[in-house]
């Protein structure tokens, strides 16, 4: 069963949502909260496997909402699925940054929203490549000072090797034609240098490559 957590401070788009996902029997929703603290406080609770927090609401905005629940090692298990209504701009490029699994849009279709809820439950980053190339697009026109990354030093010359084409915008298929290995040995390479660099997901992974200068932005 996959336990879905609603935070909007707009009650009727809570309640489309909650219509959509009580159709499906392998999805519940465990409860719904008007602003993010709240929402943190239902997290903390209720422990659901996905929380699909809308980015701006009153009290707590979704930003803040999602780098406290990353803080806390008790919640995990909690991929935050952020909620827009503009697609990606800076709000969801810094709930990125903060360690947000991924973000829809609010006008998004039902089909694609329920996949997106199991894609998301299963721990899998919703960015696809197109969606990840615009997060590095940032790094490259609006370039972050280079930090320490905790964990660099563990990674193999192979695990170095597949996050930078993942920082790069490439796909798993695409990473294990370039490394000539298979895409589950691709796969396992990346899932390693996640836990290595405490990566909660992709998105993670990517900032952390350019922020610990494993990956520098083009210029171009």
């Amino acid at each position: 069963m996959i336990r879905v957590l609603l935070v909007d401070d707009q009650p009727l788009l809570r309640s489309g949502f909650r219509a959509l996902l009580d159709l499906e029997d392998e999805i519940e929703v465990v409860a719904e909260a008007g602003d993010g603290m709240e929402g943190l406080a239902l997290v903390k609770e209720h422990l659901p496997d996905v929380a699909l927090i809308d980015i701006q609401m009153p009290v707590v905005d979704g930003i803040e909402a999602t780098r406290r629940i990353a803080a806390d090692p008790a919640l995990a298990g909690v991929h935050v699925v952020i909620l827009t209504n503009y697609g990606f701009d800076e709000y969801v490029f810094n709930a990125l940054r903060a360690g947000a699994a991924g973000f829809l849009v609010k006008d998004i279709v039902p089909e694609d929203f329920l996949h997106a809820v199991r894609v998301a439950a299963r721990g899998d980053a919703l960015l696809a490549p197109s969606i990840t190339r615009k997060l590095i697009n940032r790094y490259v026109t609006q370039p972050v000072g280079i930090g320490t990354c905790t964990g660099l030093e563990e990674l193999t010359n192979r695990e170095r090797e597949a996050v930078a084409l993942v920082a790069r915008g490439l796909s798993n298929d695409q990473i294990a034609e370039c490394m000539m290995i298979s895409p589950q040995t691709a796969k396992t390479h990346i899932n390693r240098a996640m836990a290595k660099l405490h990566a909660r997901d992709r998105a993670q992974l990517v900032i952390l490559a350019y922020e610990s200068g494993l990956v520098a932005p083009r210029s171009s």
